[in-house]
């Protein structure tokens, strides 16, 4: 499922100047949750987390993923060797 959503909306976000660095399905603090990690030159804020979200919701919602209900969660690729944190 997740090389699946991967490949739907790498080439997508790509366009807008957002790297997709990794998807990845598990839990958060116990819902189901789809992470979609991005970057891009710039740095990510929330303002492209809002875009890369608007992007990639109705892309996953047309794969029919074998999952009923789950929580996506689009950020950063986390807190870096620098001390900047996720958002």
């Amino acid at each position: 499922m997740e090389e699946k959503v991967y490949e739907a909306v790498k080439g997508p976000l790509e366009e807008e100047g957002i790297s997709l660095v990794n998807v990845h399905f598990g839990e958060e603090d116990g819902e189901k949750t789809l992470f979609v990690v991005i970057d891009s030159e710039s740095g990510v804020d929330l303002d492209l987390c809002v875009k890369a979200t608007h992007i990639v919701n109705p892309i996953i919602d047309a794969l029919d993923l074998d999952v009923s209900e789950y929580i996506l969660d689009v950020g950063s690729k986390g807190v870096s060797e620098d001390g900047s944190k996720r958002i």
